[in-house]
């Protein structure tokens, strides 16, 4: 049985399931970065085994969120602070104020797909 971890606001576009890699080469809890048809995301497991994915770039400054510290369902900017809710996007506090992607992932056996959201121009 497939799981699927759904993105909050449901009419986002998304392009098609690509498998990203296998649940083994994940950390038990934490992130690891994957390009993904070129762009850049952060593929995440939480504490409870839960599997996300979010734009892995932090929106107050270009760093890597995968560098960063999770705690629950929130991952921390290593450089400046931001936090941000990995199940929704959004910045939990300044100096972040913009909110991150977050794409559809599906769990197949022990493969991980993301289905990136559609980038607005």
């Amino acid at each position: 049985m497939s799981e699927v971890n759904e993105v909050a606001e449901t009419t986002v576009a998304t392009s098609e399931f690509v498998r990203v890699c296998a649940l083994d080469e994940l950390p038990t809890v934490g992130a690891a970065a994957a390009d993904i048809q070129g762009r850049t995301v952060a593929i995440i497991r939480t504490e409870d085994g839960n599997v996300h994915a979010v734009d892995d770039t932090c929106t107050h400054a270009n760093v890597s969120l995968s560098e960063g510290e999770l705690d629950g369902c929130t991952l921390e900017c290593w450089l400046h602070g931001s936090r941000f809710d990995i199940r929704t996007g959004q910045p939990s506090g300044p100096p972040a104020i913009v909110p991150i992607a977050v794409h559809t992932v599906k769990i197949e056996g022990d493969d991980v797909y993301v289905a990136l959201k559609t980038q607005e121009n």
